[in-house]
């Protein structure tokens, strides 16, 4: 899959994307660089340290946010875009689920679009993803957690995003989807999805998983944001145990260890013939 100017063997291999939040209120590192100077820094510091694309967020999307405007959150995120491109060469990808923040972030460089709502919030966001060319993750969300059968209920949702994105003409090579642990779900499905990430590949897509530091993580291991980084982790290791080629993280050194760990574990399973 190409994103930017790089190529991702999403079959064979898990990336890192390090999470870049340009808010004041995010549940994790808000307001921590909300500040252009600080966020390039932080930017070249997760580079360094192993981040293979950068998913820089205007909006928090925690539960219970306070939505902003398109104005606002474009006047966050264009200038860090614009910064980080003129600065580095890496691959960066927006959060949002808005249409006119996409098209600012796209046209000030962005390289993939990260939609929380899978297309479902805005009617015009497939349009513009396909008419810039560019790729696209796709997460779960629902605004009912009214499951019949949760797993599959999971994919027939994730299978209409695909379906929207299609329709607008965004090709089958340029969708990753998102199966969206702390989205309309609860404790025990976001467990259960992650135990459970081996059956998205019935989906035929590339699959991202990001957990960092979120609630399931604190229920768990009843710990404060600040201390979440061993069980986000345990997710990532179970991330690339299930093939999944892209983990959205906050901690970018200690995850990406915990990866390739983990690869060369596989691989000797697989040399050996295990």
């Amino acid at each position: 899959m190409l994103i930017g100017n790089r190529e991702f063997d999403v079959k064979n291999k898990t990336y890192i994307m390090g999470i870049l939040n340009i808010t004041p209120d995010s549940f994790s590192d808000g307001g921590s660089f909300y500040d252009i100077e600080l966020a390039l820094k932080h930017a070249e510091d997760m580079i360094k340290k192993g981040a293979h694309i950068l998913d820089i967020g205007g909006e928090s999307t925690r539960p219970g946010h306070t939505q902003i405007t398109d104005a606002e959150e474009i006047t966050r995120i264009v200038p860090v875009i614009k910064a980080i491109k003129e600065n580095f060469d890496i691959p960066i990808s927006v959060d949002t689920y808005k249409s006119k923040v996409a098209e600012a972030a796209i046209l000030a460089g962005a390289d993939l679009i990260n939609d929380i709502w899978g297309l479902k919030y805005d009617g015009t966001m497939a349009e513009v993803i396909a008419r810039y060319n560019k790729p696209c993750c796709l997460m779960h969300n629902r605004r009912d957690t009214d499951y019949q059968n949760f797993m599959e209920d999971v994919k027939a949702d994730l299978r209409e995003s695909v379906k929207m994105a299609r329709k607008a003409g965004i090709t089958a090579d340029k969708i990753i989807l998102d199966p969206g642990v702390g989205f309309a779900k609860t404790y025990e499905q976001n467990l259960e999805i992650i135990a459970k990430l081996g059956e998205l590949k019935d989906l035929d897509c590339p699959i991202l998983l990001g957990t960092s530091r979120k609630s399931v993580i604190g229920l768990t291991l009843d710990l404060p944001v600040e201390e979440r980084l061993e069980g986000t982790l345990a997710t990532t290791v179970m991330a690339v145990e299930h093939g999944c080629a892209f983990v959205r993280v906050h901690d970018v050194q200690a995850n990406a260890r915990a990866v390739l760990m983990t690869e060369k574990i596989l691989q000797s399973k697989k040399n050996i013939g295990i």
